[in-house]
């Protein structure tokens, strides 16, 4: 199997967690999310220490990897062993639109994410965004875009491939290229920034 070390970031809803879960089924590859290492029950968040110590050791007991979250104090960690990021990042409405009916189902299945923790409906149409992953998403959608903006500009990451992703179409259309390359020998290339 060709090595992959793959980093998965973006705004909220933009299908971070989807695209991983792909890879992990389609390429074999191990899978870390972020949010699940992050929020410790009763969304207690792991101190640091622990965080950045959990998610080294999944890169160093792993050769090949699929992480998706953008927590920053690992982010340069998870980046410096990467060799490619995905920088998922569709229109904010579009966004929107996805949190919305994927905390609602949430809501009402009573869906456990991660350690105990559930989704509330009574908190999904708060205006604080500390409450609401609605109001989280429109809050922060653009403020995503620039901080990655920057990020992928930054000379310490041109060893990475770097995608930016903004529909669907997009993300399949590279997800059937990566299923192809698995069948034909490596071939050298060089780390390349693109935005599909």
């Amino acid at each position: 199997m060709i090595d992959r070390r793959i980093s998965i970031v973006g705004c909220s809803g933009s299908g971070k967690s989807t695209l991983a879960r792909r890879l992990e089924h389609a390429l074999g590859l191990p899978r870390l999310e972020l949010d699940g290492v992050y929020h410790q029950k009763n969304w207690t968040p792991l101190p640091e220490d622990r965080f950045r110590y959990r998610v080294a050791a999944f890169m160093d007991e792993n050769p090949s990897w699929v992480i998706d979250g953008n927590y920053g104090v690992v982010q340069p960690d998870i980046w410096a062993c990467a060799n490619t990021v995905i920088w998922l990042h569709p229109p904010r409405w579009t966004a929107m639109w996805r949190v919305g009916w994927r905390s609602i189902g949430r809501g009402i299945r009573r869906t456990e994410l991660w350690n105990g923790n559930r989704e509330s409906l009574t908190s999904l149409f708060s205006l604080d965004p500390e409450r609401s992953m609605l109001a989280w998403t429109w809050t922060t959608h653009p403020a995503k875009e620039v901080l990655f903006e920057k990020r992928f500009a930054e000379s310490r990451w041109a060893h990475l491939n770097r995608r930016r992703f903004t529909r669907n179409t997009q993300i399949n259309s590279w997800l059937t290229d990566l299923l192809a390359s698995e069948t034909l020998p490596a071939a050298a290339t060089s780390p390349r920034m693109e935005h599909a």
